[in-house]
């Protein structure tokens, strides 16, 4: 048995790590703890309880409500890994500055990014958003519906990246992707940059924007991109989504080609 002096000697520490790593406590209880109650209570997942709050406080035909919409359930009330507001800025500042036509979106999730980008594309242009989860999608589909979004501007491909981009050029005809948008499984993004490049369908100039690359982190991505030679490159600082004190960040890639 433990005595009551080498135990209380442990309480310093323990206390030091509880407030050093007390923001990732606070990430585990509302995107773990919270999600696994919510889930039994309600019979409904995290998504589709998103979904209903969404359609209750946001005006059909307007990204920005719907966006706000999303922002308030995610910062207020459950976790889910979007974008969100603060990184948004820098997306949309990117698209604005790039005016793509052709844009890629990996990983649709609930469809909270895949708004925020067509709301900034210019007129003709057309994003491709890919999501491999079935259930996810529908919702998916539903928010795009919702914010006034139809097929010519948005088109979602519900299977798996890898086996999708393979496909871009022969299936959906594309020729160039002048935006690419990362925000699926992290382990995802090195070989899937690795596969877009191979498939020819990045020019000089495309742009690549991949978030949480430093929280969860994507470490084999980053260290592809300083390797490969391939880009400039930078990262932008920031925390993460609806957190306080959880550092993490986006790459941006400029493709050069092959020197």
């Amino acid at each position: 048995m433990v005595s009551p002096a080498i135990a209380l000697a442990f309480v310093p520490l323990l206390l030091t790590l509880i407030i050093r790593y007390r923001y990732y406590f606070a990430l585990f209880y509302r995107a773990v703890l919270v999600r696994i109650w919510k889930d039994c209570v309600t019979g409904l997942s995290r998504e589709e309880r998103a979904y209903q709050y969404v359609l209750t406080h946001a005006t059909p035909g307007d990204p920005d409500s719907i966006l706000d919409a999303f922002d308030v359930w995610c910062s207020k009330m459950e976790f889910i890994s979007n974008i969100g507001p603060k990184k948004g800025k820098i997306l949309d500042r990117l698209l604005m500055e790039q005016s793509p036509l052709t844009v890629l979106e990996l990983g649709a999730h609930c469809g909270y990014s895949t708004v925020r980008i067509a709301r900034s594309l210019p007129l003709g242009a057309r994003l491709y958003s890919i999501e491999m989860d079935q259930r996810n999608a529908a919702i998916a589909e539903k928010i795009i519906r919702l914010a006034g979004f139809d097929d010519d501007t948005v088109e979602l491909i519900v299977n798996p990246s890898d086996e999708v981009i393979p496909r871009l050029r022969s299936d959906y005809g594309l020729e160039r992707l002048d935006f690419v948008f990362m925000d699926h499984w992290k382990k995802s993004y090195c070989p899937d940059l690795q596969m877009l490049e191979g498939s020819g369908l990045l020019g000089k100039g495309s742009m690549i924007l991949a978030d949480n690359v430093l929280f969860p982190g994507a470490p084999k991505f980053l260290r592809h991109i300083r390797k490969s030679g391939l880009y400039e490159w930078k990262v932008h600082r920031a925390t993460l989504e609806y957190s306080k004190g959880i550092r993490d960040g986006m790459a941006e890639l400029v493709y050069q080609g092959i020197k």
